[in-house]
């Protein structure tokens, strides 16, 4: 129960901030730009920590591919995972019998 509703708030902050930068920002602005436009260090260094530690195959195969794309893609993905989630936890934490405590009447 708890944790669907924890998913659902991450969920609707994703996609409310997906839509803010979709509203705010330029048409289009890859993600790769609004990083660099945040934090002017922050792809090269994450791109030499990637290539010491993990090889060249996650920057080149699977973070390259999301930098391209539009700078509201990402949030409003994981966002849409999110609130998936949370609907399928919050529908497994209602299974199961519901009895009322005591002596049920049986009816033969």
């Amino acid at each position: 129960m708890i944790l669907s509703r924890i998913l659902a708030v991450v969920a609707a902050i994703l996609l409310v901030g997906a839509v803010g930068v979709a509203v705010l920002g330029p048409p289009e602005l890859p993600l790769g730009r609004a990083i660099s436009l945040l934090d002017h260090g922050l792809l090269s260094a994450l791109h030499g920590s990637i290539r010491a530690h993990a090889g060249t195959w996650l920057w080149d195969d699977v973070l390259l591919p999301l930098l391209v794309r539009p700078a509201w893609l990402v949030p409003a993905s994981i966002g849409v995972i999110f609130a998936g989630a949370s609907l399928t936890a919050g529908s497994r934490a209602g299974h199961g019998p519901h009895r009322r405590p005591g002596n049920p009447k049986r009816w033969f």
